[in-house]
């Protein structure tokens, strides 16, 4: 049986790498990231494995090193473009966009930020220690789910596969010249705790650094004063004051978080900057610098969403675009029609023409509590993922287990800087187009079309 599922399985992939575009056979991407030995039949006559578990160091406010890496992370992951990178992308796409129209919803008036890479991320570390019951949920929440499963019996993706290949999109973005992403994950857990090795090692494929520690939650205000100076000194005073009202029965607190710096392809020029109107509504207008450039960009005036969209290649594959609705539209009614298909779609229509573009220079950053963002999606979602009906039998020796707290923070910073010197002045009458009203934004890695950020900006901050 594990013989056939195997050819199965090889077979399933040779047909679509060597099939020809036009007659390429559709892979579900659960065999692209499958277990070994993964098939529900093959799961179900299996004894139980113990769980692998490894000591927790105690938390030291001395000792900031980030955890040891396994000895095949060496820094240097693979960034080829493959079937897995891509499917992978499409997933976390379009999974990224219902969670971040949830989030738009609850900042209606705010600014919003959100990143697919760092939350698909999460929940994947997540359903490392997840039991068989739970993994199900997981793996049709994220898209990974076989249909063909019954209730008592899940076949399994590998969960390393999947952080792993997550990663390396990532790592497109940090081999250009100056855009960088840097991930990391805290994990704390009762100092008489052992974790599950897949776990620990999950927040590893899962990040640049991360921090695995024990501690002592009997009195849960020094545990709390402990933990938020940990994390405000391995993030480089990024993060304070980040967990609140710990409970001397928590078992794990996660924080995950995902920054994003990036310069423009073609810089900005900075005498062009000047302190200008933004209109955040109808009656509220604040000073903010305004930086411009004259030259050639990919634009697109969508007359059916009633919005200008403008595409700013930065330094690396990467690309962000910016979407200004029509005066009388809300970016709130942009948000509403977003999908995959909307947003590469507008890559489809652009043409290219000469704009004088004044934009805000911006940084932000948000710090959201996963379980409640589930929640807000669907009480039904929350409670199998991370509520009473989640079950993580493998993540830990303790029974029962629970992810107490599940934090994410991302951030964003660009500024007039580019990869490059302007020092092309193109012929002609500019079109003068200025982001001087609330917009939406999103990044994304070019060659992979993987969403990295999804935000909007009502009212810029420095």
């Amino acid at each position: 049986m594990q013989r056939l599922w195997s050819l199965s399985l090889l077979l399933l992939l040779c047909c679509c790498f060597f099939g020809s575009q036009a007659n390429r056979v559709y892979v579900h991407p659960f065999y692209l990231f499958a277990a070994e030995n993964a098939s529900c039949e093959i799961l179900k006559v299996q004894p139980d494995r113990p769980l692998d578990t490894l000591p927790v160091a105690a938390l030291d406010i001395n000792a900031l090193t980030p955890d040891n890496r396994a000895s095949d992370q060496d820094g240097r992951r693979p960034n080829l473009i493959t079937q897995r990178t891509a499917v992978l992308a499409e997933l976390m796409n379009a999974l990224g966009l219902r969670i971040y129209q949830t989030l738009g919803k609850k900042n209606h008036g705010a600014n919003t930020l959100f990143s697919p890479v760092n939350a698909y991320g999460s929940l994947v570390t997540f359903y490392l220690g997840a039991s068989i019951k739970t993994a199900s949920s997981y793996q049709r929440f994220l898209g990974l789910g076989l249909d063909t499963d019954r209730e008592d019996c899940v076949s399994l993706v590998d969960g390393h596969k999947v952080l792993k290949t997550l990663q390396s999109i990532n790592s497109r973005v940090d081999g250009g010249p100056k855009d960088e992403i840097i991930t990391r994950v805290w994990a704390f857990t009762r100092r008489d705790c052992r974790l599950s090795e897949d776990f620990i090692q999950g927040t590893q494929d899962f990040s640049d650094a991360s921090f695995v520690r024990g501690v002592d939650f009997s009195g849960p205000q020094e545990a709390e004063e402990q933990v938020n100076n940990f994390v405000e000194k391995t993030s480089d005073g990024t993060v304070k004051g980040l967990f609140k009202d710990l409970s001397s029965d928590a078992k794990l607190l996660f924080f995950s978080s995902f920054s994003f710096k990036g310069n423009w392809r073609t810089a900005f020029q900075p005498e062009k900057t000047s302190m200008q109107e933004f209109h955040v509504d109808d009656t509220t207008t604040v000073l903010v610098p305004l930086m411009t450039r004259t030259g050639l960009y990919s634009y697109v005036n969508d007359k059916s969403r009633r919005c200008t969209v403008v595409k700013l290649p930065l330094s690396a594959q990467t690309y962000m675009l910016l979407v200004l609705p029509n005066v009388g539209v809300s970016v709130h009614d942009i948000e509403d029609q977003l999908r995959t298909d909307v947003i590469f779609g507008w890559n489809q229509t652009f043409k290219e023409g000469l704009l004088e573009l004044s934009l805000p220079k911006f940084s932000m950053s948000t710090v959201t509590d996963l379980r409640g963002l589930l929640s807000d999606m669907s009480e039904e979602i929350e409670t199998k993922l991370l509520g009473s009906e989640a079950e993580f039998d493998r993540l830990s020796n303790t029974k029962p287990f629970t992810i107490d707290k599940a934090l994410y923070k991302v951030s964003v910073e660009m500024s007039e800087e580019g990869a490059e010197q302007d020092n092309n002045q193109e012929a002609g009458i500019p079109l003068k187009l200025s982001i001087n009203r609330p917009f939406f934004f999103t990044v994304i890695e070019g060659d992979s079309n993987a969403i990295l950020m999804l935000g909007k900006i009502t009212k810029p901050s420095l």
